[in-house]
């Protein structure tokens, strides 16, 4: 009891606050990327702290992973330098006996591996999504901002106000440059003001005019107008099938097995399977000389995570792209990693090593 209770005690210490600097660097990226985001005009600058809180959630199962990997290096590699371990050793206990309390310690943290993966990914990836698509099909003069050049919803038309009234309906000095069928219109007009036509909504342009040319040049034409109307905005909505993977659901990739929802499912469940992983080879990734410094076992222990994490998303690609099957895939990563992992910890274990060439003695005379 005592052997299991203070391994646990140590590694909760350890994880909780590797967690808590992990979660505080991922926060502080994301959120420096999200303000670029909102500077370009890709997500609503009022909701960033929301995209970046949804961002960090969808982040959780590497972050999980990472810190339940590092803590169970950093704890064990402290215990072989301060030789605990040779302790726990002289006292009949084997490497292999650390295993039972590692994972009675990771199983839960291995369950919000699953469910952040399975269930939290999916569904952060699609608040987020459906906020940015939100924010791309608002009204046209609505994404502008008096002067600043914007583009339409659908990218076809630039937009220019120089002033606009309170309610936002209603702007003066108006410009705006489209091309359509290998034309260009340049519209300016001295106000504008947005009308609802039945379904759609139009922006009514007076005392203005358009310039109409070929796009190499050959055909202009200009004319006057006293009123204009052009339609502003976007009515349509993205369907599901045309859906970034990432925000399906676990049940639809299960129900539609191609090969883009097999790969993002490799993906998923790979993370649990890596997780598990993690905790076996952090066990013999983590013994040490205590004489020498135990920074480069933890560099050594880093490089193998990044090499892991690379490898599955390496495989997503792979597995999307027919190039091999998601079982195939995930029996070859993470079969491959468990059969190490076991290998190793028994070499570890057992104290297997290889036979030395004994030299040959002379013969006696």
């Amino acid at each position: 009891m005592l052997f299991h209770s203070s391994l646990r005690k140590e590694l909760s210490r350890s994880f909780g606050a590797t967690l808590v600097v992990l979660a505080t660097i991922v926060m502080t990226m994301m959120l420096i990327r999200t303000l670029g985001l909102a500077s370009r005009g890709s997500v609503n600058p009022s909701e960033v702290f929301l995209v970046m809180a949804y961002t960090v959630l969808g982040y959780m199962p590497t972050i999980l992973s990472l810190s339940l990997f590092i803590s169970i290096v950093g704890t064990l590699s402290r215990m072989y330098r301060d030789s605990e371990m040779v302790i726990w050793f002289s006292s009949g206990r084997g490497l292999a006996d650390f295993v039972q309390p590692l994972f009675r310690f990771a199983w839960p943290v291995l369950l919000l591996i699953a469910v952040f993966a399975l269930v939290g990914w999916p569904w952060a990836n699609s608040q987020t999504q459906g906020m940015r698509e939100q924010y791309q099909r608002r009204g046209d003069i609505e994404r502008v901002s008096p002067g600043e050049f914007r583009e339409s919803a659908g990218r076809n038309r630039v937009f220019f106000i120089d002033k606009d009234t309170p309610d936002g309906a209603t702007a003066n000095n108006v410009f705006i440059s489209s091309i359509e069928r290998n034309m260009q219109y340049i519209t300016s007009a001295r106000s504008g003001r947005i009308e609802d036509v039945g379904e759609s909504r139009y922006l009514m342009l007076r005392n203005g005019q358009r310039v109409s040319r070929t796009l190499d040049g050959t055909e202009l034409k200009i004319s006057e107008f006293d009123t204009y109307g052009t339609k502003i905005g976007g009515d349509e909505g993205v369907s599901a099938d045309t859906s970034p993977v990432r925000t399906r659901t676990t049940l639809t990739l299960l129900r539609e097995p191609n090969a883009t929802n097999r790969a993002e499912l490799a993906w998923r469940l790979g993370m649990l399977f890596a997780a598990i992983n993690f905790v076996l080879l952090a066990l013999t990734l983590s013994s040490v000389n205590p004489r020498v410094g135990r920074s480069g076992n933890l560099l050594f222990a880093l490089f193998a995570f990044v090499l892991y994490y690379n490898m599955l998303n390496l495989g997503q690609n792979w597995v999307g792209s027919g190039r091999y099957s998601m079982g195939g895939f995930m029996l070859a990563l993470h079969g491959g990693a468990l059969l190490l992992g076991l290998l190793w910890l028994a070499k570890r274990h057992f104290n297997w090593s290889r036979p030395r060439m004994r030299p040959a003695t002379p013969p006696h005379a």
